[in-house]
């Protein structure tokens, strides 16, 4: 492996496009992971190989098969020679009324929110062993302050979180597992979760009075992946101020 490698999961657009620029330019090698987003990973994987080639690749995977897990991070392996580090991005969100949860929707939110990332880490452990890396796991500040509208979601990475805790502690000397928590950063794609006096209120209850960029969680991420190596089990909050006085649960 003569460049570090990172594996970033639901990496073709958003904040997880946005964690692929960032440790690219930061010179890492990058796995670009997608499920169903061919084409905009494919247009970002040229991008960047026209930066440097032969620095980044697609691979495709349906992370709630968890026979797919496996079988990702050896075929990163197995193109770039080694894995140092490991972003769980790849994420389901969308609210659940209570009454109206079936299994469908429990094992959706949770198998991408939950279950997904604990197989990867394990998955991943022994390279990431090898090389001395990291994992990053993308929560949410929702995760310790439920969002009304939302329980399955919250339940989910609020697992997530506990779960960094857990695996800092189970990886330790060699891993360090860390979390990145991001606020308003950038409104779902399905602008239906939130109605604009939604969007409003959120934002006026940020301390800086705006909505983030996901370069914003990209240089967080960064900063956990390379630039803190006596940093593990901790998470950063990245919303503006917006979890410094959130009391209560909000919609």
């Amino acid at each position: 492996m003569s460049q570090p490698t990172v594996l970033v999961t639901g990496a073709s657009r958003r904040v997880g496009a946005a964690i692929v620029r960032e440790l690219h330019q930061a010179g890492l090698n990058v796995a670009i992971h997608y499920r169903n987003s061919a084409a905009p990973a494919a247009a970002l994987a040229d991008e960047l190989n026209a930066l440097r080639p032969a620095s980044a690749a697609t691979f495709a995977a349906d992370l709630d098969r968890l026979d797919d897990i496996p079988k990702l991070i050896e075929a990163v392996v197995a193109r770039f020679g080694g894995l140092s580090a490991l972003v769980n991005n790849a994420s389901t969100f969308f609210p659940t009324a209570i009454g109206k949860v079936d299994a469908a929707i429990w094992e959706n939110l949770l198998s991408s929110n939950l279950r997904a990332p604990f197989f990867l880490a394990q998955s991943a452990a022994p390279h990431l062993k090898a090389s001395g890396g990291g994992i990053v796991n993308i929560t949410d500040v929702h995760a310790e302050r439920p969002l009304a509208g939302f329980p399955v979601y919250c339940a989910a990475k609020g697992g997530l979180l506990n779960l960094t805790r857990a695996l800092a502690i189970e990886l330790a000397p060699e891993i360090r597992v860390n979390a990145v928590a991001p606020g308003a950063i950038a409104w779902p794609e399905d602008r239906g979760a939130f109605s604009p006096t939604q969007q409003a209120a959120i934002v006026e209850h940020t301390l800086l009075k705006r909505v983030g960029t996901p370069r914003d969680v990209a240089r967080a991420v960064k900063f956990l992946i390379l630039d803190a190596p006596y940093v593990t089990g901790q998470v950063i909050n990245i919303d503006g101020g917006r979890s410094a006085h959130l009391s209560s649960p909000e919609s």
